[in-house]
Parts: C-alpha cells; structure tokens; sequence
C-alpha cells in the first residue's frame, strides 16, 4: 500500500489513482529514466537522469562535480517524476481525445551512498537489471571510476501512482456520431541487438529475460 499524505493526493482525475505498491514498482523497473527537480541559484530546472530501483529506494549516478547530483546531495527536498506513454485515446469530439499512461511520482530527500564496495554492487545491480548475466563478462569499475562516480539514493515512502486506460469515454450525443473511435497504442519493443564490427566473432548474448514481452521476438504487431 502506498503512503496517502497530503503531497501524494490525488485531486484531479482521482479515480486513476493507484495504492498498489506493485504498480508503483513496475513502473520505476520499466522506465528506468526518472525526471528530477531541483532549484539553485540559477532558478527551477527539471533534468531527466538514469535511475533504476533496488527494493525500497530508487538509486542515480553522476560525475562528483554533477550540478544536479551536487545540488542534491545536500539532502534538499526534490520530485522525481517516471512517465510511461501506453497511447492516444481518439475520440468522437475533439474534447475527450485523451491518453492512456502509467505515472509515478517519488517525494523525499537523497543521501549518498559512500562505501565502495557497496556502490559497486549497486552500479552492478543495474547493468544486470538491463542485460542479466553481463557483468560475468565485462571489466567491472576500478578504485578511480568508483571515486570519480556519485551514487545517491532516495526511499519510495512518499509516492503516488496514476494510470490511465478507461479507452474512450464519449458524450451519450457523440455515439451515433460516424466517426471512428478508439486506442491507437504504444509498444516499446526492446532489441535486436546491434552489434559493433569488432563482435564479429563474438556469440551474441541473450537478455531477453529481463524484458519479457517487449523483447523484439515476442512482440505481435
């Protein structure tokens, strides 16, 4: 169940609104890119950064010398926002053309992670989680690219999800209206691999494990 304060509400739309912490992480796990708010001498900005999430905290990285990643390591309170776009909901009036998505947003504080060891497990966490089995087989992180990389965490006790996919919802005078209606979708499919010339007498490696459904050989279109 997710936390229902006054910051995660829900107001406009409210019966899209999600409390199943399932879905908040299916969310994060798929998008794997989150949208994060910060505000420094320089005024508002919104930067989208690599995250990725290892049971109940969201993780990013960045160079030490970072705007973002400096900004928020003095624990000043930050938003970060995961979208995934499903489709567009085509109406029979211009009005109720809408969107289906899955959307999450995280409130709270990051702190960093400064031990090595575990910020490599963590660094290594992710390279698995986008190609399973590959830090088998790769150089992993020497002393000075740890040292040089700043790992910062944030809890998923604050959050709200939202999703949309009611389809069409149209005025009862529109329905005779001869026009089509329905859900053009969206389908991110993932792969083939493209490899570089010098893989040419490299077996090619599966991931496709970790993508399931949206791996390139089971999608239907």
């Amino acid at each position: 169940m997710l936390s229902n304060t006054k910051r995660t509400e829900i107001k406009k739309g409210a019966h899209k609104a999600s409390f199943d912490r399932n879905h908040l992480e299916q969310i994060i796990d798929e998008s794997l890119i989150a949208h994060i708010a910060i505000h420094d001498e320089q005024g508002p900005i919104v930067i989208p950064m690599l995250a990725w999430r290892v049971n109940n905290y969201v993780y990013i990285h960045g160079a030490q010398n970072s705007r973002l990643m400096r900004q928020l390591q003095q624990s000043h309170h930050t938003c970060l926002t995961f979208t995934l776009f499903d489709g567009w909901v085509l109406a029979k009036s211009a009005f109720h053309h809408s969107a289906h998505y899955r959307s999450a947003i995280v409130l709270g504080k990051f702190e960093p992670v400064h031990d090595a060891h575990e910020k490599d497990a963590l660094l290594n966490h992710f390279i698995e989680q986008i190609a399973p089995g590959r830090t088998q087989d790769i150089r992993l992180s020497s002393q000075r690219e740890l040292a040089a990389t700043m790992l910062l965490k944030i809890p998923l006790t604050e959050a709200s999800v939202k999703i949309s996919c009611h389809g069409v919802r149209d005025e009862k005078h529109d329905l005779d209206r001869p026009v089509w209606s329905g859900v053009l979708p969206y389908r991110t499919i993932v792969g083939p691999l493209q490899p570089e010339k010098v893989n040419s007498n490299i077996a090619v490696p599966d991931y496709s494990q970790a993508y399931e459904a949206r791996w390139f050989s089971n999608v239907q279109i």
